[in-house]
């Protein structure tokens, strides 16, 4: 009885140097498989491309020079910009499909690049800036904006065009804008480019300082010293030079130079207005007086203006 007490003890602990055997072994793999997980990630590996979030967004304006500042910030090598319009935040069935479908529709970047999103329509969308801070509550901002006369001129150029391709009906800007004799409110062109209302539901969420104003009139003429301040407001160390831009008499506006290449914007851009009267341009420009001087006030800053 003893001797077969004695053999069941040894092969207890025979098992149980075996099993400590056996743990030892499986903590080694474990550790390889981190280690080499961690060596791979995008953190540490500058060889490896992945898909991320936005760290800057242009929210707007409409019809305001999303498209040139976007490109133009495409020139930095520490940028990579979406290349199509998500509205990701102002389309409830985009919105939808979650943050993994959002990340998925940026580009591919390496280590310390920035991803740069566009989408002009979030701007005017009510519910845009809460979901904004929802993703990321640091995300930084650029907002681009021009004379709104002006701007609204361009935005029902557009939509002229658009309907015009597709041999659709149309009413004249002046139609549209003036109602017995006076400005209609409710043209929601108009309502655009009332940049205070706007800007004043971004503000309820973000702060000011996340909030970087782009002089849209100011990139068209001379497009380096606004692209300045964006690297400076992006973090970003200044790469892009005059020698990126040169003027390009028949278009009408800058073009871009790049590693040997060089781009101009497409043939929408530097689209003729359609027409206006003189006296219905005067009258909206009076109709901003008031709703510009609010919007100077809240950005700190004044723009020339009609």
């Amino acid at each position: 009885m003893l001797w077969t007490v004695l053999l069941a003890l040894l092969v207890l602990l025979l098992l149980q140097t075996q099993l400590s055997v056996c743990l030892r072994e499986l903590r080694s793999v474990a550790s390889n498989s981190h280690a080499s997980s961690s060596s791979s990630s995008p953190s540490s590996s500058s060889n490896t491309t992945y898909q991320q979030l936005p760290g800057a967004i242009i929210i707007g304006v409409r019809k305001g020079g999303t498209r040139a500042l976007l490109e133009m910030l495409n020139l930095h090598p520490d940028v990579e910009v979406a290349k199509a319009e998500v509205h990701f935040f102002n389309v409830e069935e985009h919105y939808q499909r979650g943050l993994s479908w959002y990340r998925a529709q940026m580009p591919f970047t390496v280590p310390g690049q920035l991803t740069v999103e566009k989408t002009p329509g979030y701007f005017a969308a009510p519910q845009a800036p809460a979901l904004v801070w929802d993703m990321n509550p640091a995300v930084r901002l650029l907002l681009i904006v021009r004379d709104p006369a002006e701007r609204l001129v361009s935005d029902y150029t557009q939509v002229l065009h658009n309907r015009l391709t597709r041999h659709k009906p149309y009413q004249t800007l002046e139609e549209l804008l003036i109602h017995k004799g006076h400005i209609d409110p409710g043209y929601k062109a108009l309502q655009r480019s009332l940049y205070h209302q706007h800007l004043a539901r971004w503000l309820e969420v973000f702060p000011l300082e996340q909030i970087h104003v782009v002089d849209g009139d100011a990139l068209i003429r001379d497009p380096f010293p606004e692209l300045r301040k964006a690297e400076r407001f992006l973090g970003l160390p200044p790469r892009i030079s005059p020698n990126n831009f040169y003027y390009n008499s028949t278009k009408g506006f800058y073009c871009l130079l790049s590693a040997g290449y060089d781009k101009c914007l497409d043939e929408s851009k530097g689209r003729p207005h359609a027409p206006l009267s003189t006296g219905a341009f005067k009258k909206l420009c009076r109709y901003f007086r008031k709703p510009n001087k609010l919007f100077f006030e809240m950005v700190g800053r004044s723009f020339s203006w009609c």
